[in-house]
């Protein structure tokens, strides 16, 4: 049995063909629903505008999101510290050997 699954996403009315891994499915599944619920928000927000605009607002709101916890997972001055803390340790060990 094959772990790929091909799947139909409704985005905005559209239909998108993909393979995915079988495991997968809900998760993109949900990404459709979630995209869909908020393009239908900026629907009712600004009914005068172009669904592209629709569709570009959200990727923005997306990619803004993704930055902000890119930025959260800043790991650097965590791998600062554990060297730091290495580095006391280890001459903690040298001088009570």
């Amino acid at each position: 049995m094959t772990n790929k699954l091909s799947i139909n996403i409704n985005i905005d009315g559209r239909i998108y063909p993909l393979t995915i891994v079988r495991d997968d499915e809900e998760k993109y599944r949900k990404a459709a629903k979630i995209l869909n619920d908020i393009i239908l928000q900026y629907k009712k927000k600004y009914a005068d505008h172009d669904s592209k605009d629709f569709l570009a607002m959200t990727a923005f709101q997306f990619v803004l999101k993704n930055l902000e916890l890119e930025d959260r997972a800043d790991e650097s001055p965590f791998i600062e510290e554990i060297k730091d803390l290495n580095e006391v340790l280890g001459d903690y060990l040298s001088v009570h050997q």
